[in-house]
């Protein structure tokens, strides 16, 4: 590796805006602030709600009518 190209990892502190997680990892920025972490996403929780489509097809079909 040639010396002087690479950015230098520090040791950099990560802050969660909306659930106040704190967690240490190295970067080149240094400290960061998230809008949203693992701790609180949906996805990585499995609170993650599912939009259940069936009902917009019944709604669809009785105010038009099915059309045979």
């Amino acid at each position: 590796m040639k010396n002087g190209i690479h950015p230098e990892y520090k040791l950099g502190t990560v802050v969660c805006s909306s659930c106040g997680n704190t967690f240490e990892t190295k970067s080149t920025t240094g400290d960061m602030k998230v809008e949203i972490c693992s701790n609180c996403h949906p996805f990585f929780t499995k609170k993650q709600k599912l939009i259940d489509t069936a009902g917009r097809v019944e709604k669809y079909l009785k105010k038009y009518g099915k059309s045979n």
